[in-house]
């Protein structure tokens, strides 16, 4: 399977990898999140984007995206044990959410996610 494209309501193209990761980091922003996630069936919310944008600051701070153990604690860590649970996150992004937030993230996939 080859790659996809991303078409934005601005015209812009974003391509994707097979797996519907940004094959360019530099072009993710809001609307791109907003429009993968759009094509999962999410509407981000608020607390959506505090999971987002704490999982890019972790990528800042780490270099790699967080399998979900690791996500799960950093979560419990900057946003309280009552959110710093596997099922919050599912709640909120579906059965896989490391791989999920990542990608809405604009983030790589996940080393240890399958």
């Amino acid at each position: 399977m080859g790659n996809a494209a991303l078409v934005l309501p601005d015209g812009r193209r974003i391509t994707l990898d097979q797996d519907g990761y940004l094959t360019r980091l530099n072009d993710w922003d809001g609307e791109v999140a907003e429009a993968l996630a759009s094509h999962d069936g999410i509407s981000l919310t608020p607390e959506h984007w505090v999971v987002i944008n704490l999982v890019r600051q972790f990528y800042q701070d780490f270099g790699l995206s967080p399998a979900t153990r690791p996500l799960v604690k950093y979560v419990g860590r900057h946003l309280g044990e009552d959110k710093g649970k596997s099922l919050y996150l599912m709640t909120l992004f579906g059965g896989k959410p490391a791989l999920t937030i990542s990608r809405l993230g604009g983030l790589p996939r996940p080393a240890n996610c399958f």
